[in-house]
């Protein structure tokens, strides 16, 4: 098996296995009860907090958790316009991953002004076509830190700078799913992040509020995590998303180095195939673990399922659209239609990948793509 996949979600390392473990077979207790296994897992919990918040360049306290990225990521949206009075603007670059995009659509129906921004061909939010955007009465603008589809890395500083500069009252949230340690922190009001595409267990995830940001619960009931989520503190899954990121912590650069050779080796590889275009930012100027390219005459699907069956698993984008037919918005908003968009695959990699299994996943998708291009000549 080559599993080149990682952004849809990755396998989880053994400290974190071992984390959860032990956190579910010796230390299950509810970290809200009042005796003393109990009250050291509250502590624990809060050892994790501090490990995951400083790696965000932000206090504890300004931290909370939750089940995944898309409930960070409505949770921010919803709950943050909940707590202001009124209706406006709201602002998403037109790239952004469904769980961002419904939200919009969903404050559209409500009566919101919701403005697509546009990105350039790679898939970067254009700072210029924001600016002019952006109102006086823009409440919110939510834009991702790294595109999931094309690997594009958005400057987030830049972008904060030009909201607060036009619309001070303005918050930006940052969807930061697939950037969380892999990126340099960043100045935002709210930034999501989920422990599944980090090597930690499905089912926890962790979002970032400024102090002074008004956000309201999204979920109620027993008023964990300071009042903003309720529901029992899924305690295994956070110590395990704590021991993963301190692991990608220790070891970011080799990690980094790891995977940037993997995609480099693929990309060289992939060039002896003709008609292979590169979707996305050049290596330089990309996240490292995403690479997206179409190879023109190829449906994507049908070399995805033809890949699959030789035990190559890649994506033809975001794994939380898979089901959804139609066009390709992300690639459409890129300006990517077509051929080049039906050809697209998008790979994406993590340390446990090797230059090694590069080159067997080129030669099996060159070996592919030219049996699919003969057939569709007949």
């Amino acid at each position: 098996m080559i599993y080149f996949d990682n952004s849809a979600t990755t396998a989880c390392i053994p400290a974190a296995v071992e984390a959860a473990k032990k956190y579910m077979t010796e230390r299950y207790f509810n970290p809200a009860a009042a005796y003393a296994p109990a009250v050291q897992l509250e502590k624990d919990v809060s050892s994790a907090r501090a490990v995951i918040a400083s790696n965000m360049g932000a206090d504890p306290s300004e931290l909370i958790f939750t089940s995944c990225g898309t409930e960070s990521n409505n949770t921010a949206i919803f709950g943050s316009l909940k707590a202001m009075r009124g209706k406006g603007r709201v602002i998403i670059s037109a790239v952004e991953h469904p769980s961002v995009y419904e939200a919009a659509m969903d404050l559209k129906e409500q009566g919101w002004d919701v403005r697509l921004a546009p990105v350039d061909i790679t898939g970067k939010v254009l700072l210029n076509e924001l600016s002019g955007l952006l109102s006086p009465d823009t409440r919110l603008v939510s834009c991702m830190h790294v595109n999931n589809e094309s690997g594009a890395v958005n400057d987030i500083d830049a972008i904060y700078a030009l909201i607060k500069r036009t619309a001070p009252e303005c918050l930006l949230h940052v969807d930061g799913v697939q950037a969380f340690m892999r990126e340099a922190p960043v100045r935002c009001d709210m930034y999501s992040v989920s422990g599944h595409k980090l090597h930690a267990p499905k089912g926890v995830g962790a979002l970032y509020i400024r102090k002074g940001v008004h956000v309201k619960p999204y979920l109620l009931g027993g008023g964990q995590e300071s009042g903003f989520r309720s529901g029992t503190t899924n305690a295994p899954s956070i110590m395990a998303f704590s021991a993963a990121v301190a692991d990608y912590s220790e070891h970011r650069a080799e990690y980094r180095e790891q995977i940037l050779a993997v995609k480099k080796r693929l990309l060289s590889d992939l060039s002896r195939i003709r008609d292979v275009k590169l979707n996305g930012p050049d290596i330089d100027h990309a996240a490292a673990h995403i690479l997206n390219v179409s190879f023109m005459g190829v449906r994507g699907e049908v070399l995805l399922n033809a890949l699959s069956e030789k035990g190559l698993y890649v994506s033809t984008g975001s794994a939380c659209a898979a089901h959804k037919r139609g066009r390709n918005r992300i690639l459409n908003a890129m300006g990517i239609t077509g051929e080049r968009q039906d050809g697209a695959i998008r790979f994406s990699f993590s340390h446990f990948n090797t230059p090694d299994e590069a080159d067997r996943a080129a030669a099996l998708i060159e070996e592919q793509v030219n049996i699919l291009r003969r057939f569709r000549r007949r």
